[in-house]
């Protein structure tokens, strides 16, 4: 019997919702719907968040970025990944889109994926070898899933050099 794709929700708000996920593999469908049961529906959210004024949106956006950089630079940290080189304001951004990009290929290719921890080793090394914040923002609407194509395409000038002297 196949997995069912259209799943009813029951959020937190009160409201009911019929979800599609078709577009999700047979084995993430369940998890997640259980992840939707505790969010609000589509239209409460968007609600709330067009119903807050201005400074109340900016004040989320700037918490939710905070959070999000102290994610990537502990993801760093522990992952031995070099700091970035670009401008200043770009080092942030550039930092967040790696550490999303990687950690959803890692998902994608290893954990969902036929990539054996050997394999992704190689990835991971060459990872590190990107050093510009801005080829990192350049990627991040990519799929996770082509980051070995990606990173394979970067040129020299997207790379350390290591001084020969």
């Amino acid at each position: 019997m196949p997995v069912k794709k259209s799943w009813t929700v029951e959020h937190p708000c009160g409201h009911t919702a019929d979800h599609d996920l078709s577009a999700r593999g047979a084995d993430q469908r369940a998890g997640y719907a259980r992840w939707l049961a505790g969010r609000d529906c589509t239209d409460c959210w968007r609600a709330q968040r067009e119903g807050s004024n201005a400074a109340d949106r900016a004040a989320w956006l700037e918490r939710k970025r905070g959070e999000e950089q102290q994610a990537a630079a502990e993801w760093a940290a522990r992952f031995g990944m070099p700091p970035l080189e670009g401008p200043e304001r770009a080092l942030a951004w550039g930092e967040r889109s790696r550490h999303h990009l990687v950690t959803g290929a890692y998902r994608d290719l290893v954990v969902e994926g036929a990539l054996d921890e050997e394999g992704w080793q190689e990835i991971e090394d060459q990872v590190r070898a990107v050093d510009r914040a801005g080829w990192w923002i350049d990627q991040r609407e990519a799929a996770p899933g082509d980051l070995p194509e990606l990173l394979a395409a970067a040129t020299d000038a997207d790379r350390a050099t290591e001084n020969p002297y």
